[in-house]
C-alpha cells in the first residue's frame, strides 16, 4: 500500500518519545479480514516495557498539568488539523486492518478528528464553584483537577475514534495518556502517534502500547499510579477490567456490549422506518454496538415492513473496501475474525431452528473467507441467541409486536442498556417511549445521533459513566473541595 504520508504506517510502539521493538523480539501478525493477507507485524512488548510507559506517563503528568489551558489546547488542534489533512491515508491503512468500506473509514476519520477541537475548547469550561459559606469567617470552593496517568484500552470496531474521545478529553484536562488499542488493528492507534508526535506533544504525554492482552491490561489497570481507567468492548472483559481497577479503587469509565432493540409504530413513516432500519442494522458491517439487533414492528405493518426491508437488504453490496489500490463500492465488509463468523452463523442456524423464517441471506457469502451475508430473518422469538445476544454482525432479526407495552417489555428484556431507537410521528407514544426505555440513548426517526457534544455511555451491562459533551471529562477529572478560613479582613 502507497501513502502520501509513509511514516504513518507504523510497526512499533510508542513510549515516552521513542519508537520501540519488544526486547524479547516478540510480535504478532496483523492480516487484512478481506482477504487474510499480512498487513504487517507489531511488537509485544513485554511487561517491564508496559511499565516504562506508565513510568513515562508518570513523569510527565507534572509538566502536562501546568501547561497553560491555551499551550494544551494549540497541541491538541494541531493534531486534529493533522488528522484531517492525512483522512486519506489514515481510512486506508483503517480498512485495510478492520475491513469496512473505504466511505466508512473516511467518516470514521472525520469523527476522530471531531473530538480533539470539541474537548480543547471545552476544557475551558473546567469551572469550579464558589459555595455560599455556611461556616463564619470562610471560604468554600471546589476546583477541577486532572487525576493524572490515564489507561485507555480500546476496540477493534471503531480503531480511530475510540482513541480521540478518550484521550482528547484526558490530555486537555491535563492527564497524560497509556493506550493499548487491539491487536487486531494496531496500526491506526500508531498512525495516531505519528501525528501526535508531529503536533508537539511533549515525551510521555502520548504512549501507545501492545502486548499480551491479558497481561497489559492487568498491569496498567494495577499500576497504582494509574488514576483512571477507560476501556470499550465486551461486557466479559469489562467486568474484568473493573475488578482489577477496585483493587487501588481507581477512576473507571466502560463503554460495553449492546442489544438495541429498533420500534416501529403503526404511525411511522414506513419507507423512513425502513431507511433507518437498514442504516443502524449494517452500519460498520453490524459490528457496532449501536447497531439495532432486534427490530421490533406493530403487526399491522409488519408484513409491508418485512417486504421493503428485505428488499433495501438484497441491494446492499458486500466486498473488500479495496482491491489492489483501487477503492471498491461496498456497503458490507468482512467479520473481524473467524471466531466471529462462526458465532454468526451458529446463531442464524439456532434461529431458523427454532422457527424463524430466512427471508434474505444466511449463509456464508460467495466470495468466502469472512464474508457473510446479510440477513434477514423474520418472525424472531426470545427464545433465540439472535434475540438475547449482541450480534457483532450482518444478521437482522424482527418480530411483531401487538401492544406498546409489549413493545416496551421485549425492549427492556435485556441485561444491556446502551443504545434504542423508534420510528414514530406522534409526540404522546414518543416521549412515553423515550422515558420507560431502559436505555441510555435513543435515536428517534433517524440513524445518527452520536457525535462530540454528546454524552455517549449505557445503562445496566452497558457500561459506567459517558464519553462526549461535557461529561466527557468526568473519567479524567477529581473535584476538589477547599475551606479557605481567615481572620479579620481582606
Amino acid at each position: 500500500m502507497i501513502y502520501k504520508h509513509p511514516l504513518l504506517f507504523k510497526a512499533l510502539c510508542y513510549v515516552d518519545g521513542h519508537w520501540l521493538h519488544s526486547d524479547s523480539g516478540r510480535s504478532v501478525a496483523v492480516n487484512n479480514p478481506a482477504d487474510g493477507k499480512l498487513i504487517g507485524h507489531v511488537p509485544m512488548l513485554d511487561q517491564p516495557q508496559i511499565t516504562a510507559a506508565v513510568d513515562a506517563a508518570h513523569r510527565a503528568f507534572a509538566g502536562w498539568r501546568e501547561q497553560s489551558l491555551e499551550a494544551r489546547a494549540t497541541i491538541l488542534r494541531r493534531w486534529a488539523a493533522l488528522l484531517l489533512e492525512h483522512q486519506e491515508d489514515l481510512a486506508r491503512i483503517l480498512s485495510q486492518e478492520q475491513g469496512k468500506p473505504l466511505a466508512e473509514s473516511r467518516g470514521e476519520i472525520a469523527y476522530a478528528a471531531s473530538f480533539i477541537p470539541w474537548f480543547a475548547e471545552e476544557a475551558r469550561r473546567l469551572y469550579g464553584q464558589t459555595i455560599p459559606s455556611h461556616i463564619p469567617g470562610a471560604h468554600l470552593g471546589t476546583i477541577k483537577e486532572p487525576v493524572g496517568v490515564c489507561a485507555l484500552l480500546t476496540p477493534w470496531n471503531f480503531p480511530s475514534a475510540m482513541i480521540t474521545r478518550k484521550a482528547a478529553a484526558a490530555l486537555a484536562a491535563g492527564c497524560t495518556v497509556v493506550i493499548k488499542p487491539a491487536h487486531e488493528t494496531p496500526f491506526s492507534a500508531l498512525a495516531l502517534a505519528q501525528l501526535a508526535e508531529e503536533a508537539g506533544f511533549p515525551a510521555g504525554v502520548f504512549n501507545v502500547v501492545l502486548g499480551d492482552p491479558q497481561m497489559t491490561m492487568q498491569t496498567l489497570v494495577q499500576d497504582s499510579r494509574v488514576r483512571s481507567v477507560s476501556f470499550t468492548g465486551s461486557t466479559r472483559v469489562g467486568k474484568l477490567v473493573l475488578q482489577a481497577a477496585a483493587h487501588d479503587v481507581k477512576k473507571v469509565a466502560l463503554e460495553l456490549g449492546g442489544n438495541a432493540p429498533f420500534i416501529v409504530c403503526a404511525d411511522a413513516d414506513l419507507e423512513l422506518a425502513v431507511k433507518v432500519a437498514v442504516q443502524a442494522k449494517f452500519q460498520t458491517s453490524g459490528q457496532d454496538c449501536c447497531a439495532a439487533n432486534r427490530i421490533m414492528v406493530e403487526r399491522s405493518i409488519y408484513p409491508a415492513f418485512l417486504q421493503r426491508f428485505a428488499a433495501a437488504v438484497r441491494d446492499l453490496r458486500v466486498g473488500p473496501a479495496l482491491v489492489g489500490e483501487q477503492e471498491q463500492r461496498v456497503d458490507i465488509g468482512p467479520l473481524m475474525h473467524q471466531a466471529a463468523f462462526d458465532v454468526t452463523a451458529a446463531r442464524v442456524a439456532d434461529a431458523l431452528q427454532l422457527g424463524a423464517r430466512r427471508l434474505v441471506g444466511g449463509e456464508a457469502h460467495a466470495l468466502g473467507g469472512l464474508f457473510y451475508q446479510p440477513t434477514v430473518l423474520a418472525d424472531v422469538t426470545p427464545e433465540m441467541r439472535i434475540y438475547r445476544d449482541e450480534n457483532f454482525a450482518p444478521i437482522a432479526g424482527i418480530m411483531p409486536f401487538d401492544t406498546l407495552e409489549q413493545a416496551i417489555e421485549m425492549a427492556n428484556d435485556t441485561e444491556y442498556g446502551l443504545a434504542a431507537y423508534i420510528c414514530s410521528n406522534r409526540l404522546d407514544l414518543i416521549y412515553p417511549l423515550i422515558r420507560r426505555l431502559d436505555h441510555a440513548m435513543i435515536a428517534v426517526n433517524g440513524v445518527k445521533f452520536t457525535g462530540h457534544p454528546i454524552p455517549f455511555g449505557g445503562m445496566k451491562a452497558s457500561g459506567l459513566g459517558r464519553e462526549g459533551g461535557t461529561e466527557g471529562f468526568e473519567a479524567f477529572v477529581e473535584t476538589k473541595y477547599f475551606c479557605l478560613h481567615h481572620q479579620g479582613q481582606f
